[in-house]
């Protein structure tokens, strides 16, 4: 069973749940400084590609190269879905030549 904070301590268990603590408190603040360092590096980046770090300013372009992308996908569409009717048509009519 583990001792609680009331229990009676030895300055030896002391010092080992200072010692674990502290550690704790080293990885902790190791990985809070590495995540605000990748914060600031993606912060660059998205100032650099976009030209700002702003969270709604990001999602707002975010939105607007969805719709973008999204025409360009129907276009894209529509093209082929007109290559294929003129390539089904020159079919038929080779064919129809065929035939006769």
């Amino acid at each position: 069973m583990a001792k609680t904070k009331t229990d009676s301590q030895t300055i030896d268990q002391l010092r080992a749940r200072y010692e674990d603590l502290n550690s704790q408190r080293i990885v902790f603040q190791t990985k809070r400084d590495s995540a605000l360092e990748q914060l600031d590096e993606l912060k660059a980046t998205a100032l650099k590609q976009y030209g700002t770090d702003d969270i709604d300013q990001l999602q707002k372009k975010l939105e607007e190269l969805k719709k973008e992308n999204e025409e360009k996908r129907k276009a894209y569409q529509k093209s082929l879905d007109e290559i294929e009717s003129k390539l089904d048509s020159i079919q038929g009519e080779f064919e129809e030549d065929v035939e006769e």
